[in-house]
């Protein structure tokens, strides 16, 4: 071994060394970035009389910087905030809705029923009849605008998770040919060297999958493969399962995640995924919001919408109009048959038995939602009656058995529930949906345009007399929803609660979440991130190595000089 190939390793060695520390430089800001390092070690050393003398020094790989467990906290920690930021930019628009108590629902209630109390002072004034049905039209307006208002929203919700399905079906499967690229890579190195580059970018595309979903990873022959949910595989070697966005068969109007499967002719099929299992990221915010805040303040709304129109229809009844004729319908008459529907699926089976609802005692209404579905013997699989599910409580009802006559009737909720037969083995999977006021807030209306119907007087009184509407504006403060325990009011007074909660409970989560991103970064920064004063100061240092490594050379050279003159 000669001082020029002692020289040259070391020469090459610190050119590996230079061309890392730049390559570190130029990627300092890139995100998803690992810093890397050249390991070398000594190349050995030849036995000689005089002992071992080195060979010199020899690049053995080049690794990055990298930690799984950090990388994993910031991932986790991220896909958190995503869905947390998500939730609250719904949130905060019915939060802006509902929160101005001088505009909107409160102040129409309180002029509605100011409205009622001067025609019982003045029953036979014309001026104070058109007031009072013009406030009562401007209450229908804003019930049925903030109605719009959540609807809209509920349908930009659909369109956000079809965007956001398409986006994580792209990244999967980028990561898939990212597994190829890999893979390619191991095979044709020379030893035991790493793609470094390619790593990084599959890790970064890993992180960016989180904040849209989380999903769970691991790693097997070099490939990463991707689970989603309750373990339903998104990524499995070299195959994708894309997702799908579709309507529910429950509620069309409702846009869900699927999973697909080939059904047994070979059709990519798409099977309703639980959204409960659907942790992380932007689509578990939009998907939680709607569950937890959208739903509840649409059904609590149309509750109040139900609750007025059917306290004041019955005590409008009870008086007479100018033309001494009993009073009708002042709003919208939910008791009506077929004013609330229970809709089936449409994966039922054609012939499914037909469920019937009606509104028995407005009182006991609640803001859930129920699914009835077909009870099964699980040993069998033969029908054994029906069940009811509250959502999104999970409480289930006993619904009529197979045995029972029919038509058969469950009361349930401020209902009664009629089932039109038992069900056959054919239904075994049949489900209806019942959402006993989410539309309410919409069918709101006002259905007298004259304000000589209205019927301020007591029977038999006279047309001076307003007693009945005197008594129609005690209900105000009358509690007449929730079993007893709530007015109109104080049932508005709980959406516009709840949702300021909920709001102020985002806003919490979002400043710890923050926190504990930064923290996760700046621990997983201080393995994997490129410091430049270090990478400036290393630079100077390689540099060093490669002129002393060039110096070695010419030393060598001018010894082979001498050498040469002397045999001269």
């Amino acid at each position: 071994m000669n001082l020029a190939n002692l020289g040259l390793t070391a020469l090459n060695a610190a050119q590996n060394r230079l061309q890392t520390a730049g390559h570190n430089l130029n990627n300092a800001t890139t995100d998803g970035y690992n810093r890397q390092s050249v390991l070398v070690q000594t190349a050995g050393a030849k036995a000689t009389g005089a002992g071992y003398i080195g060979r010199g020094v020899q690049a053995v790989t080049v690794q990055r910087s990298y930690d799984g467990f950090l990388y994993k906290q910031l991932v986790d920690a991220q896909s958190k905030g995503a869905s947390i930021t998500s939730y609250g930019n719904e949130i905060v628009q019915i939060n802006n809705l509902f929160a101005d108590r001088s505009v909107g629902i409160t102040p129409a209630l309180q002029k509605f029923f100011d409205g009622i109390q001067a025609v019982a002072s003045e029953p036979a004034d014309s001026a104070a009849r058109q007031e009072l049905l013009g406030r009562a039209a401007s209450l229908v307006g804003q019930i049925n605008d903030a109605n719009q208002f959540l609807n809209d929203q509920r349908g930009n919700i659909n369109t956000q998770i079809t965007t956001v399905v398409e986006q994580i079906n792209s990244y999967v499967e980028r990561i898939r040919d990212l597994n190829t690229r890999i893979t390619t890579a191991r095979a044709s190195a020379t030893g035991a060297h790493e793609p470094n580059d390619l790593l990084d970018q599959r890790d970064q595309l890993l992180s960016e999958l989180n904040q849209l979903v989380g999903v769970k990873s691991f790693e097997q022959d070099g490939k990463v493969n991707l689970s989603i949910g309750n373990g339903q595989i998104l990524l499995g070697g070299d195959t994708v399962y894309p997702l799908r966005a579709q309507p529910s068969a429950d509620d069309p109007q409702r846009t869900v995640l699927a999973y697909t499967i080939k059904d047994n002719t070979g059709n990519v099929i798409g099977v309703e995924l639980d959204e409960s299992r659907i942790k992380g990221g932007t689509l578990a915010g939009l998907i939680s919001y709607r569950q937890e805040a959208l739903d509840a303040v649409q059904n609590n709304l149309g509750r109040l919408a139900m609750g007025l129109a059917v306290a004041v229809n019955e005590a409008h009844a009870q008086g007479v109009d100018l033309g001494n004729i009993a009073g009708g319908h002042f709003f919208t008459d939910f008791t009506a048959a077929g004013s609330i529907k229970a809709v089936p699926g449409s994966h039922n089976s054609a012939g499914a038995p037909s469920i019937t609802v009606d509104l028995t005692d407005v009182d006991a209404l609640t803001a859930e939602d129920y699914r009835i579905s077909v009870k099964r013997d699980e040993t069998t699989g033969a029908p054994l009656g029906y069940e009811i599910t509250s959502i999104p409580s999970g409480a289930v009802t006993p619904g009529p058995a197979l045995a029972d006559t029919y038509p058969a009737t469950v009361s349930l909720g401020g209902m009664e529930i009629t089932f039109s037969a038992a069900p056959a083995p054919a239904n075994v999977g049949d489900s209806w949906l019942i959402r006993p006021t989410r539309a309410a807030g919409a069918d709101l209306s006002l259905e007298i345009n004259d304000p000589a119907n209205i019927a301020a007087a007591a029977p038999n009184t006279g047309n001076a007399n307003g007693d009945n509407a005197l008594a129609m504006a005690k209900l105000q403060t009358q509690k007449t929803l929730g079993n007893g325990s709530m007015s109109f009011n104080e049932a508005f007074s709980q959406i516009v609660n709840k949702v300021g909660v909920l709001t102020q409970q985002n806003g919490t989560e979002a400043k710890a979440t923050a926190s504990l991103i930064q923290q996760n970064y700046a621990a997983q920064q201080a393995v994997s991130g490129v410091n430049l004063n270090e990478e400036y100061v290393q630079l100077m240092q390689f540099q060093e190595q490669f002129r002393a490594a060039s110096k070695l050379i010419d030393v060598s050279s001018s010894l082979f000089d001498t050498l040469l003159s002397l045999r001269t």
